[in-house]
């Protein structure tokens, strides 16, 4: 009596999709979301199930994070990464790292394993080997869409900002069978960025934000534009002022929108178990599982719904 029905929603970025990727978004997502649900089905920890489900994101070539993650003006990946418990508020993060495969398992270390919240670049760097997690070799991160991609954003009469719409930033949101709630984010970052450049995503309050009292949330789309609105923070505000999970995802995104001019998307859950996936920019892909029901999509209103052992089979077979 009194456990909660453990619920997970994950997305794989706000922006544009291209046709021939949306495909593989879709699957990549409620691949990501089936994996986290079977932690939490087995009575695991929505810390676990959101680090599972983002490290499952940053394995696809697919999105922006791990490897497929865009390429630094001087086509180097520098990677970042947040996890949140919502149960005591600890965090950890990295920023700029370079050839780790999962820099969401760096973030969780970070959290666990030092008294710090944020490492950085090479201190990341000497704490990972400290750790004794495996160095990638960057070539290895790199995808032929990513090199493309950073060569036509060299071209004199490029416009980078174009192409980076298409952001592909990708989280996490869970509550487990306990009543905790946790959020986790990683990204590649945005197209042809200057060398260093740290996003929304390793800030706690923009990239994501989790606190048992409310609720939790993770964010994608123009990290400028999240920070300064304190994107994550500012939706479980709302929440706590009374507002449902899509009201509140709405009027933060509305807001970031009309003050900044920002666009993006994010996914929430709150304390009681209710969840929403809102975005202001063309597209995102999500999908959620709550009471072995799947639910995924990529446009606005677009909602399919699956049992999760359809879900499953389907996935054994591809889709």
């Amino acid at each position: 009596f009194g456990r909660m029905k453990p619920v997970i929603v994950v997305h794989g970025g706000a922006g544009r999709i291209f046709k021939e990727r949306e495909e593989g978004s879709r699957a990549g997502v409620v691949r990501a979301a089936l994996r986290g649900y079977g932690i939490l089905k087995q009575g695991g920890s929505a810390l676990d199930a959101v680090e599972e489900a983002v490290r499952s994101m940053e394995d696809d070539p697919h999105f922006n994070a791990g490897c497929g993650s865009v390429l630094n003006e001087k086509g180097e990946v520098e990677m970042d990464a947040i996890i949140m418990d919502g149960k005591n508020l600890d965090s950890g993060a990295v920023s700029a790292v370079k050839c780790i495969a999962n820099p969401i398992k760096l973030a969780r270390l970070v959290m666990e394993k030092t008294k710090h919240m944020l490492l950085t670049d090479h201190g990341a760097h000497l704490f990972a080997q400290a750790m004794g997690i495996p160095e990638t070799p960057g070539e290895k991160l790199i995808t032929e869409r990513s090199r493309e991609r950073w060569k036509k954003n060299l071209e004199p009469d490029s416009n980078p900002e174009e192409f980076q719409k298409d952001l592909g930033t990708v989280g996490a949101v869970a509550i487990d069978s306990e009543g905790n709630v946790a959020c986790a984010t990683s990204t590649g970052g945005l197209s042809n960025k200057l060398i260093g450049r740290v996003g929304d995503t390793a800030c706690i309050g923009s990239g994501g934000y989790a606190d048992n009292g409310s609720g939790a949330t993770s964010t994608t789309g123009h990290g400028e534009s999240i920070m300064k609105v304190v994107l994550a923070r500012l939706i479980l505000y709302h929440m706590e002022q009374g507002m449902s999970p899509e009201m509140a995802a709405d009027t933060a995104l509305d807001y970031m929108k009309t003050r900044v001019g920002g666009l993006g998307g994010v996914i929430v859950v709150n304390s009681s178990g209710e969840w929403a996936a809102r975005f202001s920019t063309k597209q995102m892909s999500w999908a959620t599982v709550k009471g072995d029901q799947l639910y995924y999509g990529i446009y606005a209103g677009e909602r399919h719904t699956k049992t999760v052992d359809e879900a499953l089979r389907y996935e054994s077979e591809g889709f």
